[in-house]
């Protein structure tokens, strides 16, 4: 896979001009297929044996028209005959074999490719998804590299094939005939500079129909999930969101006939001209005898107009085969931009592995800002230590920094300044998997795939077996709940769960974690969003899950913190309080304001 994948650059957020793209290196293109070099050479030899043997069939045909019909040489003609069936016969089994292998081969770098692109993805910043589309990315995934299979499972062997059949014609051509060739192939260099106009022109209109395929899948997913479809429905937008979708759609449309169109009549000129270029060798030929000039023979002229047919058909594809590479060059340098893009977070190359994580956190002078050109950081100075097993709760007003904060130790982002570190090792030099084994988070919004429960489960860790699943869920006080449903474990909790209420998805993240079993837990603000009782049987799985493990809570109620081992107030990204509980109450501080605003909400909420 080294061979698709170097990230050296970073994908701006506002898509390129076509005009100011720079052009895809071909010879990155080819070292797409070097593994698979060996078979390459293979197909080499089948088109090459295909080509010598096509063009067979018109020297014996010349030699059944001049020689045996005239003289009457049955066993001859009968020889000659069957050659040109043996000739049609291997020209068909070399052109199946060549099929078969270049395909596979070009399915095989498709699959490099999307492999390639999606690993590159999952390596990706979280930033880099909160700034791009979703359907963005699943475009270049589906459409791009899907637009590109013609072009790597067939578009390269046609052109080998082509060349080499229009190579080997013309050498057939040149020793039957080299006046008649030269008329031939006088119009050959304005063929050349047609295609080579017609070529840039459906490049430049690819690159904009793959602009918009992506906007229209990106609308596509964002307003049929089931989040988008409630909003419209509630929102009384679905006639508009309609309206919205035929316009991406019209101008996909005209996009489309533009690319389909691009250079059409050109290229149709091209096949006039050389569908006519027997009429005007028979007239050649003809007019040659008339004026005394050399006289050639009926099999010669019989046989040259057939290399002349054979050579039509490849040079035509040769030519489009040269059209479709260089529109496939906008496609390449889409996905090539996913490639290169800048990979931020990194394991280093020689990264700590610990095989017993005791679960102590240190934020030790930690400084964040999540663009270079923020007026300050979002996080400044932020001095914290949490003890293996101990709790840490972080608290204060919306855009303080506290989820921010809680992204550092899983790596979600690295820091800007200062270390973050995990039993005395900073979490930069950690390999990925110590890292996921560590730290465990259980966020406000929660995130279940449209697979079963036992699947979605299983996820945290794949090999469990049904006792661990059942074990982790009675943890997470959803067991009685899902054994209550039809299929049980094997009920469908439907896209992004919305078969189940809000306490309930959150139980089972709780319980994907629990199966996990991390020694470091974060808890974002776990419970905000859920209604009082739900809160207290959501907070019961919780205090199950934080037993004796390292937790950080992010918290937007303060009730469900009152017992942790330390308390941090942030404001503005820097530490404004720390204590517990009851010390910060004592002071009568940013806390102690924070608690009376709670209690005052919780005793009007209904």
């Amino acid at each position: 896979m080294s061979s698709v994948s170097a990230p050296t650059r970073t994908l701006s957020k506002e898509p390129m001009h076509p005009e100011s793209q720079p052009p895809a290196e071909v010879r990155r293109i080819l070292r797409l297929f070097r593994p698979y070099r060996g078979r390459l050479a293979v197909v080499g030899l089948l088109v090459g044996a295909a080509s010598l043997v096509s063009v067979a069939s018109p020297f014996m045909l010349r030699e059944i028209l001049d020689t045996a019909i005239p003289q009457g040489r049955t066993g001859l003609l009968s020889l000659l005959a069957l050659g040109m069936i043996l000739t049609a016969v291997m020209t068909s089994v070399f052109g199946v074999l060549q099929t078969l292998i270049s395909t596979t081969v070009g399915q095989r770098v498709m699959h490099d490719l999307r492999t390639a692109v999606y690993a590159q993805l999952q390596s990706m910043p979280l930033a880099f998804f909160t700034r791009t589309r979703t359907g963005e990315v699943q475009s270049r995934i589906a459409n791009d590299i899907g637009g590109m299979q013609a072009t790597v499972t067939s578009t390269a062997t046609s052109l080998v094939s082509n060349l080499t059949a229009v190579v080997a014609t013309v050498v057939a051509m040149l020793a039957l005939e080299w006046r008649l060739t030269a008329v031939s192939l006088l119009l050959l260099p304005l063929f050349v500079w047609i295609s080579r106009r017609v070529g840039r022109e459906r490049k430049k209109i690819t690159t904009q129909r793959q602009k918009q395929m992506a906007a229209m899948a990106a609308t596509v997913t964002e307003s049929l999930s089931v989040s988008g479809i409630l909003l419209g429905r509630t929102m009384g937008r679905a006639d508009s969101l309609t309206r919205s979708f035929a316009e991406e759609s019209e101008r996909l449309v005209d996009l489309e006939v533009r690319s389909s169109m691009a250079g059409r009549w050109r290229m149709s000129t091209i096949g006039i001209v050389m569908a006519a270029m027997p009429a005007l060798i028979y007239w050649a030929a003809g007019f040659a005898l008339q004026s005394g000039g050399p006289t050639i023979s009926i099999g010669t002229l019989v046989a040259f107009v057939s290399l002349q047919q054979g050579l039509f058909r490849p040079a035509v594809s040769l030519l489009s085969t040269g059209v479709q590479m260089q529109t496939s060059l906008a496609l390449f340098q889409r996905i090539f931009e996913y490639l290169d893009l800048r990979v931020d977070i990194t394991e280093p190359e020689d990264p700590v592995r610990l095989d017993k994580i005791c679960g102590e956190v240190r934020f030790e002078d930690v400084e964040f800002a999540y663009d270079d050109k923020q007026a300050r950081p979002t996080l400044d100075g932020i001095d914290v230590t949490v003890e293996a097993g101990g709790s840490l709760a972080v608290v204060g007003p919306t855009g303080s920094g506290k989820s921010t904060l809680s992204y550092l130790v899983p790596r979600l982002y690295d820091v800007t300044a200062g270390r973050v570190t995990l039993d005395g090792v900073d979490v930069r030099d950690l390999d990925f998997d110590t890292l996921a084994r560590a730290v465990g988070v259980v966020s406000q919004e929660t995130y279940l795939f449209h697979a079963s429960v036992g699947d979605n489960l299983r996820f945290a860790k794949p090999d469990a077996t049904d006792a661990e699943i059942q074990a982790a869920a009675r943890a997470a006080q959803i067991h009685d709940h899902i054994a209550s449903l039809p299929d049980g474990y094997d009920t469908l909790v439907g896209e992004r769960g919305y078969r189940f209420s809000g306490g309930e998805k959150q139980r089972l993240a709780i319980a994907r974690t629990i199966l996990r079993d991390p020694p470091v837990l974060i808890l974002d603000e776990a419970t905000s969003a859920l209604d009082t009782r739900t809160e207290y049987a959501v907070q019961q799985a919780i205090e199950a899950l934080s037993a004796g493990r390292t937790t950080i809570t992010i918290a937007h109620r303060l009730s469900t913190i009152r017992d942790a081992d330390q308390i941090v107030v942030l404001d503005a990204g820097r530490i404004a309080e720390r204590g517990t509980h009851e010390e910060l109450l004592d002071r009568d501080g940013r806390y102690a304001a924070l608690v009376r605003r709670d209690a005052r909400l919780t005793s009007v909420a209904p």
